[in-house]
């Protein structure tokens, strides 16, 4: 296990490879990324700039598995806006910064085989996209790719509510569904996927989001996505404005946490700007915190 350099190692069979890759980066109002929390407490946590912004990855999870299949677990935010967009949103580099990372990692687009996406809001699912261009349409970046996506998140794209159609990339489901290469998973385990992948459903942060557990030998490797976004957010208290259903989420924290814990199983956290995974530990009162923190790989 090269803990450190490659973020985590491991395999429900031997030679399985996993490492964690940042995306582009971004920055969102503190106030919004935690909720009802108290300013006094989450900037202790996360410490915001002028604008009141806190600094975010958007972190994809790579598998290489012994067969030369890589399988990717979302692609970050990608490069896809405008300029204006951006500068909106807060994406901090304007180049994809994930193509940069898979290269690093000798692996070109066209070799990432399958793409997991937890739901399809464009921090999540942007990266599957080419960077802008002002005289080009929106186009997929990995050409060999099987898309898997669970059916409520696919439906939830479609028909987006008034509060939560900017948070979808228009055309991506029109592109996703051309290419003849998607799986819309209902249950807990996906055909495209095979075995020593098992999904657990969520719907606090929006209608029919993906947790995915990936068997390793040193136990349950878990992609959080936005239902556990970093460190803060495993105290079961703390969610984001962004949820579409805050109260669930503490339903559902409470729920899978204790059963994870009691697995072993370690988190990878989607936008902590420090913090890549870790374990899961319960102090004296019961509340949830993390244990053994690994940052990113060095590329």
């Amino acid at each position: 296990m090269r803990v450190g350099d490659d973020s985590v190692n491991g395999s429900a069979g031997e030679g399985r490879v996993a490492v964690t890759l940042q995306g582009n980066s971004q920055r969102l109002d503190g106030g919004a990324m935690f909720g009802n929390a108290p300013r006094a407490m989450w900037e202790r946590w996360i410490a915001p700039d002028r604008h009141h912004r806190v600094p975010l990855a958007t972190r994809c999870l790579l598998v290489r598995e012994p067969d030369g299949r890589n399988v990717l677990f979302e692609a970050g935010v990608g490069a896809f806006f405008s300029p204006a967009e951006r500068e909106r949103y807060g994406v901090v580099e304007d180049r994809h910064v994930l193509l940069d990372r898979l290269s690093a990692v000798g692996i070109s687009p066209a070799e990432v085989h399958v793409v997991v996406l937890s739901h399809l809001h464009f921090d999540h699912a942007g990266g599957v996209l080419a960077p802008w261009s002002p005289d080009t349409a929106h186009r997929l970046v990995f050409p060999e790719a099987r898309y898997v996506v669970s059916r409520r998140a696919w439906e939830r794209a479609l028909e987006p509510t008034p509060r939560d159609r900017a948070s979808f990339v228009e055309g991506l489901c029109e592109l996703l569904a051309a290419t003849g290469r998607l799986e819309l998973v209902d249950g807990d385990r996906s055909v495209t996927l095979g075995g020593g992948y098992r999904f657990h459903h969520s719907d606090g942060h929006t209608p029919g989001l993906l947790v995915t557990e990936v068997d390793t030998p040193e136990g349950p490797l878990v992609y959080a996505s936005d239902l556990v976004p970093g460190v803060p957010w495993v105290h079961v208290p703390i969610t984001m404005g962004y949820d579409r259903f805050p109260e669930l989420v503490v339903e559902e924290k409470s729920r899978l946490l204790p059963e994870l814990a009691g697995r072993g199983a370690r988190l990878v956290f989607v936008h902590d700007p420090d913090v890549a995974l870790a374990g899961l530990v319960r102090d004296g009162r019961g509340r949830w915190g993390v244990t053994a923190p690994v940052a990113d790989p060095v590329s």
